[in-house]
């Protein structure tokens, strides 16, 4: 059998899927790779193969998918010509080693064109890009990680309100950790081929919903309003965000994305375009996705943590 590649086990993502992969699969049918020799050095030691590798390198794509069943691709975490370029590497690298199945970390309702969050434009492509290929493929569309809306909650405790651009949209926000649990079982199962698959969270709530089960949780009382989506850019413009990921994110920033990102996504939200709700991660894991209460009640755990990027 083949191994089974996690790219960017540096990440938050990429981690604690290779923590989840190793519980399913024995270890020496698992191979890591990240950016830099340091973040591969545990995976080493505890005698899983790995490889340096970067997206913009093709050669050395090719040199790493040698021998490899199924290559799980996170999505790059910058938008645009550069993120499709990158992904265009890895799907090749794929190809030219015989890859028999891509897993790719997609959005949800990546495909519809009324949608008009900029981060889909590149996920769909990227799909579209798989499938014109004779590659296997299971693309899991993402909800948004519930991480980012929980740290952003307890950063507005000081406003006395939560305010974003979502109106009275609805998400099935789910843990960025499901995700990434979700991404592992796929690569362990050899059953799933060309689909698409919706890893939502439990329940598809609305902003001033999400806030309260934030404050059911921890006793505030933090209230929520509607930002049009010219405010939305203001708020982020004065915490110093960049309006597009080729800008200069600030260290340990609240909002580690860029504005263009997130304010697009809020619109979508706010159009009905996000609001899908399946039961795919657990016939994907045998388990149901962690609810947004649990993850308010554990909140250490679930924040949306540092930015890891490596563009050269």
């Amino acid at each position: 059998m083949g191994k089974l590649v996690i790219c960017g086990v540096d990440g938050n993502f990429g981690g604690f899927a290779a923590e989840v992969l190793r519980e399913l699969v024995p270890a020496d049918r698992i191979k890591v790779t990240a950016p830099t020799p340091e973040a591969l050095a545990p995976y080493a030691a505890a005698g899983i193969e790995t490889a340096v590798t970067n997206f913009n390198d093709p050669a050395g794509l090719v040199d790493a998918f040698q021998g490899a069943d199924k290559v799980l691709i996170i999505s790059m975490p910058f938008v645009g010509p550069k993120r499709r370029a990158a992904h265009r590497n890895a799907v090749d690298a794929c190809v030219a080693t015989n890859v028999r199945q891509v897993v790719y970390t997609s959005l949800v309702n990546a495909t519809d064109p009324e949608n008009p969050s900029i981060e889909k434009i590149d996920h769909a492509w990227t799909e579209a890009y798989i499938q014109a290929t004779e590659l296997d493929y299971v693309f899991l569309r993402n909800s948004q990680y519930a991480e980012a809306m929980i740290t952003a909650y307890f950063g507005s405790i000081p406003m006395g309100a939560m305010a974003n651009n979502a109106g009275d949209g609805r998400m099935a926000f789910i843990s960025r950790k499901d995700c990434a649990r979700a991404a592992a079982h796929v690569l362990a199962n050899p059953y799933l081929h060309h689909l698409a698959l919706n890893i939502n969270g439990a329940e598809a709530m609305t902003m001033e919903q999400f806030c309260r089960h934030g404050n059911e949780a921890t006793g505030n009382s933090l209230g929520w309003r509607a930002l049009t989506d010219d405010e939305q850019y203001e708020v982020f413009d004065a915490m110093g965000v960049p309006r597009t990921t080729d800008g200069d994110f600030l260290e340990d920033s609240e909002a580690p994305f860029s504005s263009e990102g997130m304010v697009t996504f809020g619109e979508a939200i706010r159009l009905g375009k996000m609001a899908v709700c399946s039961l795919d991660f657990t016939a994907v894991t045998g388990r149901s996705p962690i609810t947004v209460a649990e993850m308010f009640a554990n909140a250490d755990e679930y924040q949306v943590g540092a930015r890891h990027s490596v563009d050269a």
